[in-house]
């Protein structure tokens, strides 16, 4: 399992060769983790702006998982999406005709595209290093983003999304960007990957179909592959589902990838999770094993381990107090792993 040695934290500049090393292995779809120095100095810079103050519509804070001095995952937060570059998804939706002349009716599922999650807070870029794997890191991850979002509650609104990269068969090729995509921006689905983020999204809107799509007029597979995430996916899936995200009938316009959405407030990170004083640090062998963190913008921190109840306070294990850089009387906010 991850040791409680593991921290998330904030991205810092000196984390770029790190982080590209982690990109190189993601592969394509990783819009928030490009294998590209110049895009992830870039997102490295746009974080510090945002932790400093500057979360304008679009701005994204990076967050990184470091187990002793090497850095080995990556999870991002938007604090807000839309903004000078909406937030376009397909919705979903049926279409029923009627033809009194055959006594036929019709049914057909359509795409429409819309900007229906302007201004949420979003989640994405979630990355462990493929050798720590199944071994509870993307859990670790995934739900230290939302303990950060419960300790910096003003910053964000009322909901979150997640979308889940969608469906590509064996040899990396979506169905759904072949069918429609391509055809509308006449771009690899590389290079639509890689412009996809920031004001690239104004290709979208430049190019972008303006009217609802027939599935029924899609080629099969392509058909078939909306809403349907990536292979790759099913356990951040899982752990969406798990913290209370559900599928609301939004998917992406490049791949067609289910669109998660949540109340940020009944997140079961947000929602369970408790602050209490650091009363003191010694063994919790008995204790109950927790997510908990300390800390705000640039010195927050999260880790896992094992506290236990001190009064009106906890006492945390050592292990877990310097993984957090805490001391007694420092407040933390904990919730069960």
């Amino acid at each position: 399992m991850i040791s409680t040695g593991v921290v998330i934290r904030p991205a810092a500049l000196s984390d770029l060769e790190s982080l590209h090393a982690l990109a190189l292995s993601a592969g394509l779809g990783m819009t928030n983790l490009p294998p590209c120095r110049e895009r992830l100095l870039g997102l490295l810079n746009a974080s510090a702006d945002a932790l400093a103050g500057n979360r304008k519509a679009g701005s994204q804070i990076l967050l990184v998982m470091q187990a002793g001095d090497e850095v080995v995952g990556t999870g991002c937060i938007f604090p807000s999406v839309g903004g000078d570059w909406p937030f376009y998804s397909y919705r979903i939706g049926r279409l029923r005709q009627t033809s009194q002349a055959l006594g036929k009716v019709v049914e057909n599922t359509i795409l429409t595209p819309v900007n229906d999650y302007d201004g949420s807070a979003e989640v994405g870029g979630l990355f462990v290093r493929p050798g720590l794997r199944g071994m509870a890191g993307g859990r670790l991850m995934a739900r230290s983003r939302y303990l950060f979002m419960a300790e910096h509650r003003d910053w964000f609104g009322d909901r979150v999304v997640s979308e889940l990269r969608g469906y590509q068969d064996a040899d990396g090729r979506s169905p759904f960007w072949e069918a429609v995509g391509r055809k509308f921006y006449g771009l690899e689905f590389k290079e639509a990957d890689r412009i996809s983020v920031g004001a690239g999204k104004q290709v979208i809107a430049d190019l972008g179909p303006k009217y609802p799509i027939y599935l029924n007029l899609l080629p099969t597979d392509a058909a078939l592959s909306v809403g349907q995430f990536h292979p790759d996916g099913a356990r951040a899936h899982a752990l969406l589902t798990e913290e209370g995200f559900k599928f609301e009938g939004c998917i992406d316009i490049f791949d067609a990838g289910p669109t998660m959405v949540a109340d940020i407030d009944n997140l079961r990170a947000v929602r369970d999770s408790r602050v209490a004083t650091l009363r003191e640090i010694g063994p919790c062998d008995d204790g109950v094993e927790v997510l908990a963190c300390a800390g705000a913008v640039e010195t927050f921190r999260a880790s896992r381990g094992r506290i236990s109840a001190q009064g009106e306070g906890v006492r945390v294990s050592p292990e877990l107090a310097a993984a957090l850089n805490v001391q007694v009387g420092d407040v933390i906010r904990h919730v069960e792993f």
